[in-house]
């Protein structure tokens, strides 16, 4: 399992008495790093200019890649569409143990829309770790499923707007989540052919145009069982084309608000950890030591409730979840295995995003990301391209 590279010793050993590769657990093994990237994994961990032996009973594992990011460390994207705005989010996030994201948009005017891709391009070239794109939820969603949307905001499409959501080009990834019913025949077909990835969600389909958009392109689910149209008896949904489609992939929300404990099994057990992968559709008091009991969004107050986050209504606002949590989450009450939780968190949604050839892996040649767990999958610390960050969350 080594790659050729450079004479001296390695700039960084992580050994573990647990590795999870991203498909299999070993016993026994490190990871050697240089310039990076992961040259060996093995059993006789080299000298190194840096050495790290985790603690009995820990876990190493890939980064965890969380896809649905709209804040953290007291800043929502819609409200701070910055570099400095965004690298504030990843921070936050790392202390949970995610090594890249998709800072996340919700629903929002066309102009914020370009503010946010601008962000994310600077973030991007000025180097933020673990930023890999940008994730545009809406505007072209369902009214009959708005969820926390903000309704006034919410559009249809124009032309110009399969340009304007694809703006970042290749400078990263972009993922568009859309109701496939309030767009134009052809519209998913367009956006992929420009490079984008894309995803349903607030949607009230019975199922036929999001079948019509996965023959146009569509790979995925935005977080599955929530603002979509469910499972009936003749009628299949969001729901029912995303559980019985295998190509496609679907997010899921593992907080204990959002899906209840069945629905996870179901999930887990007809999409598999290949297809199925967490998020945290994460607001901005995640990882925010000062965050209060409130917060605002788009005029609403949003009350936080341990970790629920709810308007007065009720009605449920992302979640105050890290990846370390979800994957603890679907452990212990999802049905999944170890192996099968950390999967989700990592390669299934790198694979999701076409980038599973450099990260979710740990493997030579892979990005040198990583995260080190306790027995009780609680963040011991994260390595991002070898760099080393303490847990904070």
């Amino acid at each position: 399992m080594s790659a050729p590279a450079p004479d001296g010793p390695p700039d960084l050993v992580v050994a573990a008495e647990r590795l999870f590769d991203g498909e299999v657990l070993h016993h026994g093994r490190a990871v050697v790093v240089r310039g990076g990237r992961i040259t060996d994994v093995t059993a006789d961990p080299p000298p190194a200019s840096r050495l790290v032996r985790l603690p009995p009973g820990a876990i190493l594992a890939p980064g965890f890649v969380d896809v649905q990011v709209n804040g953290g460390g007291g800043v929502l994207l819609n409200d701070d569409p910055s570099p400095a705005g965004i690298a504030r989010i990843a921070a936050a996030h790392r202390g949970g143990g995610t090594t890249a994201l998709l800072p996340t948009l919700i629903s929002d005017t066309r102009p914020a829309i370009r503010a946010a891709i601008a962000a994310v391009a600077g973030a991007i070239a000025a180097g933020v770790p673990g930023i890999l794109g940008i994730h545009l939820e809406g505007p072209f969603l369902s009214p009959e499923r708005p969820g926390i949307h903000d309704p006034a905001r919410l559009a249809g499409l124009m032309p110009g707007d399969v340009e304007l959501l694809t703006g970042l080009g290749g400078r990263g990834v972009t993922l568009v989540t859309l109701a496939p019913e309030v767009v134009p025949p052809g519209t998913v077909a367009a956006l992929v052919a420009r490079g984008a990835r894309v995803s349903a969600g607030h949607t009230a389909d019975d199922g036929a145009a999001i079948r019509a958009a996965l023959d146009e392109g569509l790979t995925g689910f935005t977080h599955l069982f929530n603002a979509m149209s469910q499972l009936g008896p003749r009628a299949a949904g969001a729901v029912g084309v995303a559980l019985a489609d295998d190509r496609a992939f679907a997010g899921i929300i593992a907080d204990g608000h959002h899906v209840g404990e069945a629905a996870l099994r179901i999930a887990a057990r007809l999409k598999g950890p290949a297809r199925l992968m967490l998020v945290t559709d994460a607001m901005s008091p995640v990882g925010d030591p000062e965050a209060g009991a409130t917060f605002r969004l788009f005029g609403r107050t949003i009350h936080r409730d341990g970790d629920r986050l709810a308007a007065a209504d009720g009605t449920l606002a992302g979640a105050a979840l890290t990846m370390a949590g979800a994957v603890r989450h679907m452990t212990a009450r999802g049905g999944a295995s170890l192996e099968a939780a950390l999967a989700m968190a990592s390669l299934t949604p790198a694979r999701f995003l076409g980038l599973d050839g450099r990260i979710g892996r740990i493997a030579p040649g892979y990005a040198a990301d990583l995260v080190a767990l306790d027995g009780a999958l609680a963040v011991l610390g994260t390595w991002i391209g070898g760099d080393v960050a303490p847990a904070g969350a």
